[in-house]
Parts: C-alpha cells; structure tokens; sequence
C-alpha cells in the first residue's frame, strides 16, 4: 500500500474539484481542518474520500436552510444534538442525518 500524506490545502483543493459537490473553499477547509483534528485525536490515519465526503456531509450557507431540510431542527442547539456541526464564518457544515 502506498500512503501520501497530503497538506491541508492539498486535500482542501482535491474537495474543490470535486464536480459534484458544491463546497466554498472555506468550507472545504474546514471540513479537512475537522478530519486533521479528528485523526490527531484518535490516532488513526484517515483516506481522503471525497466521494463519501460529499455524500456524509453538506455545507449550508444559513441556518435556514438546515431547518427547510429538516423540519425536527427548530435550534442550533438541536443541531448538536443530532449531528456533527462545524460552523463557518458563514454558514454551517453537517453530516448528514
């Protein structure tokens, strides 16, 4: 098995090309900022998938949006509670439920 490690921005590139997925750069970034911290916790490499990337999590512009997707969310706080959430500046993303 070959292994490349990869920059942030390498993989937060990668995420960016992928045409079916409607990432921002930020939000790319920090999806693979989350991925980065979540390997260092658990101690476990991590392939980057970004098929399955696209189809575990969305990126949302507005808390809105969340809600139209899901009508049992009423708070931010219910979104905790159900998911992963990593906010942006602008925006949200979360895995899917």
């Amino acid at each position: 098995m070959i292994i490349q490690e990869l920059s942030t921005n390498e993989a937060t590139l990668i995420l960016m090309r992928d045409e079916y997925a409607a990432w921002t750069y930020h939000g790319a970034k920090a999806l693979v900022e989350y991925l980065e911290e979540l390997s260092d916790e658990t101690g476990e490499n991590l392939q980057l998938d970004p098929v399955a990337l696209r189809c575990e999590f969305t990126e949302y512009l507005n808390f809105e949006r969340i809600k139209d997707d899901y009508s049992d969310i009423e708070t931010i706080d219910d979104l905790y509670d159900r998911t992963i959430v990593i906010e942006l500046e602008v925006g949200f993303i979360i895995q899917q439920f």
